[in-house]
Parts: structure tokens; sequence; C-alpha cells
């Protein structure tokens, strides 16, 4: 192949590798878009998903467990709608009010669970793990 010949190659295979680019970044921007609006979370709701805990520092340095659920991208009631972000919250801050609840929790550690929803916030401490908190729930069952 003479110098020509191999310099043009080179050009085509590049305007081929930029044109393939653009055309993928395209569709995945559409699908992202089509998948991105998230639905509205009215109190009563169930929020479904994979319950994960982790360990975390409480006040006085003792250890706690922080139970933690990833779902669908959701908008949560009014005033808190978005929380800040495009999409709303998709990770969920289960917080447990006594030992009972930490136990019952910990049992359902790595399997998809369904909570009902009786109070949602926006986390607003920094620290927090989660994009919002669910102080109020009932374990609905697990899927």
């Amino acid at each position: 192949m003479t110098r020509p010949q191999l310099n043009r190659s080179i050009v085509w295979a590049a305007a081929l590798c930029v044109t393939t680019a653009l055309a993928i970044g395209q569709s995945a921007k559409a699908q992202a878009a089509a998948s991105a609006a998230p639905t509205l979370m009215k109190i009563g709701d169930i929020l479904s998903g994979e319950l994960n805990v982790m360990r975390t520092r409480a006040g006085g340095g003792r250890r706690v467990n922080t139970f933690q659920l990833v779902s669908e991208p959701r908008r949560l009631p009014p005033p808190n709608g978005l929380c800040n972000l495009e999409t709303g919250p998709e990770t969920f801050e289960i917080v447990t009010a006594n030992d009972a609840e930490s136990k019952q929790l910990k049992r359902l550690t790595g399997k998809k669970v369904s909570f009902k929803v009786k109070e949602v916030a926006c986390a607003q401490k920094a620290g927090q793990m989660s994009e919002a908190i669910v102080t109020k729930w009932s374990v609905v069952g697990t899927p």
C-alpha cells in the first residue's frame, strides 16, 4: 500500500469510529431520558428493593447497623420532591426505632424486601449514606 492510500484508510477508520461513538451516545441519552422519569411516592406506598446493612458510628463512638434499601428513583411527597437530585432518590435509609426492628431487618439483609412507607424525608445531615430517610415503616413482605 502506498503512503496516500494508507493515510486515506486511517481517515476513514477514524471517521467511522467517531460516527459510531456519536450514535451510541445519542441512543444512551434517549434511553436514560425515557427511564429517568421518577414515579411519585405517596404516604402508604410500597417501596421495594434489596436491603443492605452498613456498620456506622453513632453518637459516642459506638457502632450501629444502618439499613439501606436500593430502589428505582422516586419523587417524594411535597415539600421534599426530588431532594435536589435530577431523578429523585434511589437509596433509602431505613431508620429503626428499637432493637426488635433492628433484629427484624438484620434477618432480611441481602434479600429483596417490600416496605410500606409511613414517613419519608430527604437526607439533610452530613455523613448520611442515603439520599432519603424512611423513619416510619412496616415490612409488607419479601417478594
